[in-house]
């Protein structure tokens, strides 16, 4: 089963702000509540040390993540791929007429272990949460 996940956040902030938040691999990483701990190695490459509260997972899982594609200062799109899961996150900014800015994303889930599904069909609109409050956080 595969989780797909889409939102969209409207902000009164600059694009470019809303842009040097979610083309930072790091604070991506920091806004979401099972991501134990991060490395970021370059520009597109960090990995990730996930924790996820389910069955036949008794550890964090290293998730390299790397951005695929990167359309400044609109889209960026990455990939994490370990052994419990592949995520795909896409972000896309557009500016609004009020010069604030809409940010959409859209997030696949593909589990490779039993759980990991139904852990992000269950908490996906938590992450969200947590993006958005991060991202007004760092934009205020």
């Amino acid at each position: 089963m595969t989780v797909r996940v889409s939102r969209t956040f409207e902000f009164d902030a600059d694009p470019a702000d809303v842009w040097a938040f979610i083309s930072d691999a790091g604070k991506r990483a920091g806004a979401i509540s099972v991501v134990d701990s991060y490395e970021v190695h370059d520009d597109r490459n960090a990995t990730w040390h996930v924790s996820l509260p389910i069955p036949f997972l008794d550890s964090t899982v290293p998730v390299e993540t790397t951005e695929i594609e990167r359309d400044p200062p609109h889209r960026v799109k990455f990939v994490g791929k370990s052994r419990a899961l592949r995520v795909t996150g896409e972000h896309t900014i557009e500016e609004t007429a009020d010069g604030g800015c809409r940010l959409r994303n859209e997030f696949v889930v593909d589990g490779k272990i039993p759980g990991v599904e139904k852990f992000f069909k269950r908490n996906f609109e938590k992450e969200l949460d947590n993006l958005e409050a991060a991202l007004d956080a760092d934009t205020a």
